[in-house]
């Protein structure tokens, strides 16, 4: 079933008018299908229903508070990247077992904060960080339970900003130095290595470089036995894609499947970090074209949407979908796609073809539930869009629009 679909011609969300919440709520507006979260994260979680495993999701995908919340009660647990993201998720009522923190520059209040909580795990991304973690929990007289982040230099053939398990990439330790960071972990007074990680990428349209990784894994879990380290928790990050365009990304049950072939028999528990495949298309985002124009060589259709509420095209070059929220049928034109911002860079689409629009219609953006209002920003004193939950006929005010008194209120 879609929850995003056209009745007599007009974009619903679930059970309610898209129209009808851009007259109520103003645009730019994030609107996220509360059914259509819940059966992602079911879908995903249920095809590794084979392995012992803890689905956490990608705290950075998709923050608000709502969101949170309502996965939290699905079962799920976090992947964190930052102190915020540890505030967020504990306020959403996560319990802290089900928390993992990730990143490479955790600072010491934040891993004070995450000791404090106790969260299950952090994924260590260098030595130094370990040093920092096992002085932190000796001032607090804990143990801290970690695993380290291992770069296996695979290419996850995807876009190079949101590809991280190369040898080039900033994260995680190589095979080789990892082995000696278990080595010293061992030994460390107030650090318990209870893990191994491992994360190649984001928006991965295959499922073999995360084979190709977990099989350098095993080899390294091996290794650690032998010198009598005992892994509990194998931690295979997210990065699983969706289709924005013509992308046929795997399904989770396939992932599953394989990873429950390869890890069938063995004490560990599996943890899964996925954030854009459950966020991803469970949001679209709805602007107004302002204005119309054209020159000799370009149609430009100026929405009322900007790179500071979807960097992504701008970003990445990436692709999302657009549609017409109120469906006319016109004769389709070509347009570039372009927000109020003094950028040239600030576009939603380039030479895209649509149905032909006019001034005061409303656009719809498709996928733009992960990465999309979590990336915004105030760029050109510009309020941040709302975000609401539509659950079936029920509408929920996940964040109110920002208001200018809202971006002023921390300057003097």
């Amino acid at each position: 079933m879609h929850h995003f679909e056209y009745r007599d011609g007009v974009l619903f969300a679930e059970e309610v008018s898209v129209t009808k919440l851009t007259e109520n709520y103003g645009t730019p507006l994030y609107i996220y299908s509360a059914a259509t979260f819940r059966r992602h994260f079911k879908a995903f979680d249920s095809a590794f229903d084979g392995l012992d495993h803890l689905t956490c999701f990608s705290v950075k995908a998709n923050s608000n508070l709502s969101v949170l919340r309502m996965l939290a009660e699905e079962g799920a647990g976090m992947d964190i990247v930052s102190g915020g993201e540890l505030y967020r998720a504990l306020k959403a009522g996560v319990a802290p077992e089900k928390i993992v923190y990730s990143g490479v520059g955790k600072r010491e209040s934040e891993i004070r904060d995450a000791l404090s909580a106790g969260i299950l795990m952090f994924n260590v991304e260098s030595v130094a960080e370990l040093i920092k973690i096992d002085e932190v929990a000796g001032l607090k007289g804990v143990k801290a339970q970690v695993s380290f982040r291992i770069n296996p230099d695979v290419d996850p053939q995807t876009h190079p900003y949101i590809s991280t398990g190369m040898a080039k990439n900033k994260f995680g330790l190589d095979i080789e130095n990892s082995f000696k960071a278990y080595e010293m972990a061992a030994k460390l007074d107030n650090i318990e290595p209870v893990g191994m990680d491992c994360h190649i990428g984001s928006q991965l349209t295959s499922i073999e470089p995360f084979l190709e990784a977990l099989d350098k894994l095993l080899d390294f879990y091996e290794k650690l036995k032998g010198i009598g380290i005992k892994i509990k928790y194998l931690d295979l990050g997210g990065g699983l894609g969706i289709p924005y365009d013509e992308e046929q990304p795997p399904h989770p049950t396939e992932f599953g499947q394989a990873l429950s072939a390869k890890l069938k028999g063995l004490p560990l528990k599996v943890i899964l970090e996925p954030g854009r495949v459950i966020a991803g298309n469970a949001g679209i985002m709805v602007t107004k074209v302002l204005y119309t124009k054209s020159n000799p060589t370009k149609n430009f259709l100026i929405v009322d949407a900007a790179m500071n509420d979807l960097v992504r095209p701008s970003l990445y070059g990436s692709y999302h979908r657009i549609g017409e929220v109120e469906e006319h049928g016109r004769a389709p034109m070509v347009y570039d796609v372009v927000g109020p911002i003094c950028e040239s860079g600030d576009f939603l689409a380039r030479d895209r073809e649509l149905p032909g629009i006019k001034q005061g219609e409303r656009l719809v953006l498709y996928s733009a539930g992960a990465y999309g209002f979590t990336m915004s920003s105030n760029y050109n004193t510009r309020p941040r869009a709302c975000e609401l939950i539509v659950d079936d006929d029920k509408v929920i005010v996940a964040r109110k629009r920002e208001t200018y008194e809202d971006i002023v209120a921390n300057e003097l």
